[in-house]
């Protein structure tokens, strides 16, 4: 059971609270959130810079930067979703309203979404933390007196929260958020390859076959997979994908092993980093059975529910001059701790 969110923004913390968002008349239908900032929603133009960041096992992650650093008011270090990019709706925007505020902005490409095939078998999961993790931490040595943020978007959400429940103790990001996470994959994996919503699945893996495809044409996984590159096409769900592919690639006993080992909602009451969660109970990426119960969460979260916004979605205003209410919700909630 949740309870109405203070009209301050001063943050429940270590409770469910009822999100102050409310959707227009004519963006109530969850899919209409989730499309319609993807297709039909103009960008906000962005000044990009590009960087390579070079990992510890030799391969590396692209990294692009919006804003000066040294004249801003803090760093917002970001992470995309499944298959995302700065190109994506969510970083692009996010990205271009954070900057306007005062903020510098730094997203890190997972392995394999800058544009650029790696040079290693290994890729990325929602609960591969240790990328982001060196990220962070060269961040640190890089801007030592610049105060960071993070926030994710859905796997990119999944991940901060479990990275940042494995290190407690850190001091790099000073507040957190986290948007439309998968809490529990294995639910999600089920819900996404059911009714409509088999159309995001099948959009998005057939993204991730492709691009393995390329990679296979470079890098030998003779030793790592079983299936090789003309059998890629009979995965026809994220299930199988993972029992084939994010698994053995990734040191997992299977789908499910995965599943266990790297959602979210196993880690939130170990969190101790000041972390906002924002999800939307008609998420048609997954079932609203995955949201945590108050008693999981650590006194340093705040979860806030609203019962529409679709995926990464949150759209208010009118057809022809839509806003984005988690912009507004980063601001405020930001603002406190940059």
């Amino acid at each position: 059971m949740s309870v109405p969110a203070p009209p301050s923004d001063k943050i429940r913390f270590g409770e469910i609270v009822e999100s102050d968002f409310v959707p227009p008349w004519w963006a109530k239908n969850r899919h209409v959130q989730t499309i319609f900032p993807r297709f039909f929603q103009k960008r906000a133009k962005v000044d990009l810079r590009k960087e390579k960041l070079t990992l510890p096992d030799g391969d590396f992650v692209n990294l692009v930067w919006l804003g000066d650093v040294k004249r801003s008011l803090g760093l917002v270090a970001m992470f995309h979703g499944l298959e995302g990019s700065i190109r994506s709706h969510y970083s692009n925007d996010m990205a271009a309203n954070l900057a306007k505020q005062g903020y510098a902005v730094v997203l890190m490409h997972f392995r394999g979404c800058g544009g650029e095939i790696n040079i290693k078998p290994r890729s990325y999961h929602s609960g591969e933390t240790e990328d982001a993790w060196y990220f962070l931490s060269w961040l640190e040595k890089k801007f030592p007196d610049t105060k960071k943020a993070a926030i994710g978007f859905s796997l990119g959400a999944n991940m901060l929260l479990k990275l940042l429940s494995e290190h407690p103790k850190q001091q790099i990001v000073k507040a957190a958020m986290a948007v439309s996470a998968p809490f529990k994959l294995d639910v999600c994996s089920t819900s996404i390859n059911q009714g409509f919503s088999r159309l995001y699945q099948a959009y998005l893996l057939k993204s991730m076959v492709n691009n393995l495809q390329l990679k296979m044409q470079k890098v030998d996984f003779k030793n790592i997979l079983t299936v090789n590159e003309s059998q890629m096409g009979a995965l026809k769900s994220f299930r199988e994908f993972d029992e084939n592919i994010t698994a053995p690639l990734h040191g997992f006993k299977s789908a499910e092993d995965y599943y266990e080992k790297s959602s979210a909602s196993r880690f939130l009451h170990k969190i101790a980093t000041p972390t906002l969660v924002i999800h939307a109970k008609d998420d048609p990426f997954m079932h609203e059975s995955i949201l945590p119960d108050a008693s999981s969460l650590s006194p340093s979260v705040c979860l806030e529910v609203s019962e529409k916004g679709g995926h990464v979605g949150f759209m208010q205003g009118t057809p022809w001059h839509p806003k984005i209410w988690m912009h507004q919700r980063a601001n405020r909630f930001f603002a406190s701790f940059m």
